[in-house]
């Protein structure tokens, strides 16, 4: 399978749900745009790196790095290779001077990584396909009043209006509907809504 080489774009908060955001990578030679929802914490430690912030006490991906430099492990590069109900799935390629090997990894992590590392990301072109938007030149370039398509699917993405226990009153729920929605949270790696049901949960027993 083809791998694309993205790079970070920005990273977009959602107008309509304060903690969601998204990662945008770019194709590096090309125009498609892949949009990747993220959580809160996640979306921090991206901007941290990406602004070359230097929190007073490293962060676990800064510790992670000063780890792998410590025992002369490089991260080559990460490999976006899976795109499976909606969450994506990532591989971390390191290397030192004996062996190569993939580690897995959750999308965000991978992301926080690479920008520390300063190494390339890489998508299955059928991922990019499926899930990428054509840039829109107009929002682009900054037009007023122009909506392109990267940005409505940001929302779109983010949104959590049609997912199961997106509701915030959680009191409002029964057992069942808070055990279905855990479970929704978790394989969708929602890991911040996943501990506020879990919490609700454990006030009930």
């Amino acid at each position: 399978m083809k791998k694309i080489e993205l790079e970070i774009i920005a990273l977009s908060h959602s107008v309509t749900q304060s903690h969601s955001f998204a990662v945008v990578l770019g194709e590096v030679d090309g125009t498609r745009r892949l949009p990747i929802v993220i959580g809160g914490f996640e979306a921090q430690a991206i901007a941290v790196a990406l602004d070359n912030m230097k929190p007073s006490r490293p962060l676990t991906h800064d510790l992670m790095k000063t780890v792998c430099d410590t025992f002369a492990l490089e991260l080559q590069y990460i490999y976006i290779s899976k795109l499976l109900d909606g969450v994506f799935y990532s591989n971390l390629v390191f290397s030192n001077s004996i062996e190569t090997v993939e580690i897995d990894s959750r999308t965000s992590d991978a992301l926080a990584l690479a920008v520390r590392f300063e190494c390339p990301i890489y998508v299955n072109e059928n991922i990019l396909e499926e899930a990428g938007v054509e840039a829109d030149a107009n929002l682009d370039a900054g037009v007023p009043g122009t909506e392109g398509d990267l940005e409505k699917k940001i929302e779109e993405l983010t949104s959590v209006s049609a997912q199961p226990g997106s509701s915030t009153n959680y009191n409002d729920m029964n057992t069942d509907e808070l055990n279905a929605a855990l479970t929704h949270a978790i394989e969708h790696e929602d890991y911040e809504r996943a501990a506020r049901i879990r919490d609700e949960l454990n006030k009930r027993q």
